[in-house]
Parts: structure tokens; sequence; C-alpha cells
């Protein structure tokens, strides 16, 4: 299951890095995909593509979402839907347009629409 267990919550979550492989694709136009190693990333709130992806897969940014980052910089990201695919499931949900370059992350709202979590060690 790629790293990834069904969710469960615990009081004393620890957090370890790994990537998942996903498929993104443009919701209005699913044809537009590709795959990506994703960060799980249980301290983000939101999905963060790099720009070159979002503008890859042509999607929409409709909104901009202020969000404070872990070295506590506040700062404001252009924000639209992308389709995941993990495991054979797919959703759609929120991403942020992070800048060209960035790591994409899969954050912790993904991962529950997804009824997904990391394992507790």
């Amino acid at each position: 299951m790629s790293g990834l267990v069904p969710c469960t919550h615990t009081v004393d979550m620890r957090v370890g890095t790994f990537t998942v492989p996903a498929i993104l694709a443009n919701p209005r136009h699913p044809e537009r995909r590709l795959k990506l190693d994703l960060l799980v990333d249980t301290g983000a709130t939101w999905t963060l593509l790099p720009a070159e992806v979002a503008h890859r897969l042509e999607l929409d940014t409709p909104w901009q979402r202020a969000v404070t980052l872990a070295s506590g910089e506040r700062v404001t990201y252009a924000t639209g839907d992308v389709a995941i695919r993990l495991n054979g499931e797919e959703h759609t949900t929120v991403f942020l347009a992070g800048p060209a370059g960035a790591l994409g992350l899969l954050g912790a709202v993904a991962l529950e629409e997804f009824g997904l979590a990391p394992p507790i060690p």
C-alpha cells in the first residue's frame, strides 16, 4: 500500500520521511496527467505542487491562499484543484502552486481524503 495504512488517530504520531508515487491529472481535462513522487508531509495541511507541474497539467489556480511555512514565514500561493490517484483510488483535492523546483508534497487534507495515514513506528 505504498507505505501508507488506513487512517487511525492517535495522540503520539511520530513523523518519518517517505514518498508515494501518484498520478496527477487536470480534473477538467483528465487526459492531461503525469506521474510524480510526492513527499508525504503530515505537517503540511495542503498538497503542494511545483509550478512547472501545475503549468504542464494546465491546472487552473483561481484562488490565493496564505500559509505559514515550517520556517514561520508567511507566504501566499495560487490555489486550485488537482485529481490525484493513489493505489488505484482517485480524488480531487486542493493544491498550492509552489515555486519552480519545489518538492511535491502530499498534505494532511489529501491523506484524510484517501483515508490514509503514515505508519506508526
